[in-house]
């Protein structure tokens, strides 16, 4: 299924964790927290000034980024799990 997020909207697929800590001991699937870094799929167009113009987008599909703990809306689009979040939602890019 084809998905184009609108206006600053920004479709992310989150990145997994490490199943082991740095001591080696493995983390049980209930004791992971979700990952608050992902790769972004795609984005809106942008959002529009008071004088109609888009406001071009910070982040490019490919983007490596950092988001809030409680950010975006889960969706699952193809059995794949995604979130949909506004750009002001990510706090940074990686790398």
């Amino acid at each position: 299924m084809a998905f184009t997020p609108l206006h600053d909207r920004v479709l992310v697929r989150r990145v997994e964790s490490d199943e082991k800590t740095a001591g080696g001991l493995i983390i049980p699937d209930s004791a992971k927290e979700k990952p608050a870094e992902g790769e972004v799929v795609s984005v809106g167009a942008g959002a529009r000034d008071d004088d109609g113009d888009r406001i071009a987008m910070d982040v490019k599909a490919g983007d490596k980024i950092l988001f809030g703990k409680w950010s975006g809306t889960e969706i699952t689009l193809d059995g794949e799990e995604l979130l949909i979040m506004k750009e002001s939602d990510i706090l940074g890019l990686i790398g």
